[in-house]
């Protein structure tokens, strides 16, 4: 007998709603409007990464996006002085703390918990005393769920790029090796989510994992939008990981 799967919920991330904008310098489009469309079409959350460089979030959309938004905020940051005074002056639901270098285009990888061990749990710990949840954005290395439960954050986010972007047998490898870390992860009491790189042709995979609660995506879905409506494609996406979960 199959096993019965809870329901998935989808995070939607507006950070390339904001790229737009940027591009031209203009107040359009608004990420905190696209939020609102995606949390009145499936959207159960929303994630912005407010990088240092500025080159899409801002600060007044992560400000103006907490006084409207009735889905609540994954605000994604990395560890720094200004960050964590942010986050804990703002008070969102959640927080993802993620790697970041300057020059990248997107986040390429985990943070690497093990190699900063105490200042993971410093932030996790201010974080937490500031009453928001903490996520922690790490590969699916036996080694970073170690430090991940000596750290203090309750919730781990599975970086899935290397799964979206790999093929064939390799992609099935990769797809093993992220269904066996979320098992251990949920044995070892974390709450799991996922995310990076997920489109509509690949995510139903990563849907199945029963262990995976919430998983979360931008690019791929403000990308369809074009095509088809920013709210047709979240709604789209929240269909195929409902009907994947069901499968």
């Amino acid at each position: 007998m199959s096993r019965k799967l809870s329901s998935i919920r989808l995070g939607i991330n507006v950070d390339h709603v904001a790229t737009l904008r940027q591009a031209r310098g203009t107040s359009y489009p608004d990420p905190v409007e696209a939020s609102l469309v995606a949390a009145s079409s499936g959207g159960d959350s929303i994630t912005m990464h407010l990088r240092e460089d500025r080159r899409h979030i801002q600060d007044h959309d992560i400000e103006r996006l907490l006084q409207v938004s009735p889905v609540p905020l994954n605000f994604e940051m990395a560890i720094t002085p200004f960050m964590l005074d942010f986050a804990c002056r703002l008070k969102p639901k959640y927080v993802c703390l993620v790697p970041e270098k300057r020059e990248e285009l997107t986040t390429e990888g985990g943070l690497d918990v093990a190699g900063q061990l105490e200042s993971v749990k410093q932030a996790c710990a201010r974080l937490a005393k500031a009453g928001i949840e903490v996520a922690l954005f790490i590969d699916a290395d036996p080694a970073q769920l170690k430090a991940t439960r000596a750290s203090g954050a309750p919730h781990i986010e599975i970086h899935t790029g290397g799964y979206a972007d790999a093929r064939g047998r390799r992609q099935a490898a990769e797809l093993e090796r992220i269904a066996a870390f979320a098992r251990n992860a949920k044995k070892a009491g974390l709450e799991v989510h996922a995310g990076h790189g997920l489109t509509l042709q690949n995510v139903a995979p990563i849907a199945r994992i029963a262990e995976i609660e919430e998983l979360n995506i931008g690019h791929s879905i403000v990308s369809r939008a074009v095509f088809v409506g920013f709210a047709a494609a979240v709604a789209e996406m929240k269909r195929a990981m409902t009907e994947a979960r069901r499968a």
